[in-house]
């Protein structure tokens, strides 16, 4: 069975997950709003290497493809994502965890989360819980992910609310990393795990397997 390959847009990886890492490149914004190719930097944030070490918990057979668009600060562009997207699309990913959100849509992001689907390529993206839509959680055929309070490590939630489709544990364990782009990680992380054993599966497919596993059905209830 070949090997299942995830790319994880994020802020790069440091520590013991970069032994499963088979390609890594950096996507920096260009004076002129162009998109260049770097070699990466160590993880100055600590986010993605929290994320990649969720990810190699749920799914450890998987290998990952690291794409750095966040240096000193969790920001960046809608181009520099999908430049990393194209670049994950030509290394055969199956897989893709985005765990951050852009509050403006832009045509650059929307046509790479297209022409990576079409190749059949799985998105998944963090979303908010509650309020505006964020991208690109918010294009077609992007699985929306955030966190649940109500989910233990192991659990999952099926929301089916206008903001998110599935929600998960908020906790990494690594110090200032919680919330939705966690929670986005563990989706992708039973995702991964049902792709390593269903490698020919659709993303209709995967969704309807993870409402199979939810703990938990409707939005999360919060009293205030």
């Amino acid at each position: 069975m070949p090997e299942l390959r995830v790319g994880l847009i994020d802020s790069g990886l440091a520590g013991p997950s970069s032994a499963q890492v088979v390609a890594s490149r950096g996507f920096v914004a260009g004076p002129d709003g162009d998109v260049i190719q770097t070699a990466v930097l160590e993880d100055q944030l600590g986010h993605g290497s929290a994320l990649a070490d969720i990810l190699l918990q749920g799914a450890p057979g998987c290998r990952l493809l690291n794409a750095q668009v966040f240096g000193r600060e969790l920001r960046c562009s809608a181009g520099q994502v999908a430049a990393a997207l194209d670049w994950l699309l030509a290394q055969r990913v199956r897989l893709v965890n985005m765990s951050f959100g852009l509050r403006e849509d832009r045509k650059v992001l929307r046509l790479a989360c297209e022409r990576a689907r079409s190749a059949g390529v799985i998105l998944v993206a963090a979303a908010p819980a509650r309020g505006e839509p964020v991208y690109p959680a918010s294009y077609p055929g992007v699985i929306r992910a955030t966190g649940d309070a109500r989910c233990t490590p192991g659990e999952l939630s099926f929301l089916g609310t206008p903001q998110a489709d599935f929600g998960a544990h908020v906790r990494s364990g690594a110090r200032g990393v919680a919330g939705a782009s966690v929670g986005c990680a563990r989706v992708s992380a039973r995702a991964a795990r049902f792709l390593s054993d269903s490698p020919t599966a659709t993303c209709l497919q995967l969704i309807d397997w993870l409402a199979g596993q939810a703990s938990y059905r409707g939005p999360e209830r919060r009293s205030g």
